[in-house]
């Protein structure tokens, strides 16, 4: 990772360094990051924003997650959708900021700071974070002092990053990066118990799902998302990697 070639606005930050960021309404580029972005979704993310808009998980598929799976992508994608503005705005955002602040993605909270999680040899993460420097971005003039853990302990995302790094088990597997294909059904899966928490939920109950007497024990421990979501990962491993 140290030889990692990164763009001329992105720099590593290193363990402890501190590095000055703050961003809130009286900063004059307020809400421009919300603007002319690809905002690409985690199940967690789905996860925390079906439950701060009240929806049902396919409710929200529907109506806010662009999906897309190009020809040779082993997974299909998820974005959350764009206003046709002229500035492809966030769905969510308004002049008084962001309506879903509280259950807002990960890669707003993180933002400017980026993390990268790979999975070494002995299944262990190894991460390192980085800083993007964009030119509309003023919060780099405020005045207070970050470092990487008290900026992402302030944004609420040790959560998402316990998630996202479970989900990253799926994704790099070692049959993935062995060149395996997902089939039909198990594109299917991958939807159901990562990003369609509701459905997955209401399938279980109604005994529809194939292995699942073999985890009966765990079923009956998911009492809320979060550990319904921890339970759909350890699913899909059985289901797409026979473990």
């Amino acid at each position: 990772m140290d030889q990692l070639q990164l763009p001329e606005n992105v720099s590593r930050i290193q363990d402890g360094e501190a590095f000055v960021f703050s961003c809130h309404p009286k900063v004059d580029c307020f809400t421009d990051c919300c603007r002319q972005l690809e905002l690409a979704l985690t199940p967690y993310d789905v996860l925390r924003l079906k439950q701060e808009t009240k929806l049902d998980s396919r409710d929200f598929l529907d109506q806010y997650v662009i999906q897309e799976q190009e020809k040779g992508d082993v997974f299909p994608r998820f974005y959350l959708t764009m206003i046709d503005d002229g500035q492809a705005s966030c769905v969510f955002v308004a002049k008084t900021g962001c309506t879903v602040y509280p259950g807002r993605p990960g890669a707003c909270r993180a933002y400017p700071m980026g993390r990268a999680a790979m999975r070494k040899d002995n299944n262990q993460i190894e991460e390192f974070f980085v800083l993007l420097k964009e030119p509309h971005c003023h919060g780099f003039q405020e005045q207070e002092e970050q470092t990487t853990e008290r900026y992402s302990k302030g944004q609420g995302l040790p959560i998402y990053n316990k998630f996202n790094d479970k989900v990253a088990a799926l994704l790099q597997h070692e049959k993935i990066r062995q060149g395996m294909q997902l089939t039909k059904k198990q594109v299917e899966f991958f939807i159901l118990a990562l990003y369609d928490l509701d459905s997955f939920r209401k399938q279980l109950d109604e005994e529809e799902l194939p292995n699942q007497d073999a985890y009966s024990s765990k079923i009956e421990a998911c009492k809320d998302d979060e550990q319904l979501l921890l339970f759909g990962i350890d699913w899909l491993h059985g289901i797409l990697f026979q473990q």
